[in-house]
């Protein structure tokens, strides 16, 4: 993953030692080198031993992180009449069915930052995977966004809930809050992400599951993690 090398980098990367981390020492000084002016948001990158191109190696989930994004997230609902109700009172920010549907189709229109949908909409909603798709805004049932239950999906969502899938180099980056969080706030939520990712452990992956594991802010430098107690969970 390139990153800019510019002095203010260069002096961050200088305080990380030659040496993996535990998470307990990672996530303090991710926090201690960030040194953009904006609240950066901390990310976790795994490299996994599995290659995506087979099907039942493809891992992929979702994880409600128990302290949130630090950021307020757009839901989109499309639903059935019967459910509309239910997602606006649940809290979704924008609810409708085959007009919504329409109108992301014909404007390109795509001010949400998720989607969900009711299984009767899916048929409409198969016009869209060219436009979602590529963006991951596509509902789909194995992360929970095409339910019967939209309340459930939409307070899942808005507390935030992070959708994780392993790139065609086999790679998962993911978002687990922001630098200003508390350290305990953020190790809690990038163990939640790690223990979710290694539960998702496909049957069919052979030898190491965890590669390399590393956690940093937005415009820093990584820290590496040592990969070990996260392969012995994934036995």
């Amino acid at each position: 993953m390139a990153r800019k090398s510019g002095k203010k980098y260069e002096t961050a990367a200088r305080q990380i030692e030659a040496r993996p981390y535990n998470l307990e020492e990672a996530v303090p000084l991710v926090q201690k080198i960030k040194f953009a002016k904006f609240d950066e948001t901390v990310e976790v990158h795994m490299r996994l031993g599995v290659d995506p191109k087979h099907a039942d190696q493809m891992v992929r989930g979702t994880v409600v992180l128990p302290n949130g994004l630090g950021k307020s997230t757009r839901v989109l609902v499309i639903a059935g009449p019967d459910k509309q109700k239910e997602a606006s009172d649940a809290g979704a920010d924008i609810v409708g069915g085959e007009e919504v549907v329409q109108k992301i189709q014909s404007e390109n229109w795509l001010d949400f930052d998720a989607v969900i949908a009711t299984p009767d909409m899916m048929r409409s909603m198969a016009r869209l995977g060219k436009i979602l798709g590529p963006r991951g805004l596509m509902p789909n049932p194995k992360t929970g966004t095409v339910t019967t239950d939209v309340a459930k999906a939409v307070k899942e969502t808005k507390a935030g809930k992070v959708e994780f899938r392993v790139d065609k180099t086999g790679v998962i980056h993911a978002p687990v809050g922001k630098v200003n969080f508390g350290t305990p706030q953020l190790l809690e939520n990038a163990a939640a992400l790690i223990g979710a990712v290694v539960r998702a452990k496909p049957a069919a992956a052979k030898g190491k599951y965890v590669r390399s594991v590393t956690v940093c802010s937005t415009m820093g430098p990584g820290v590496p993690l040592d990969v070990t107690p996260f392969n012995l969970k994934a036995v």
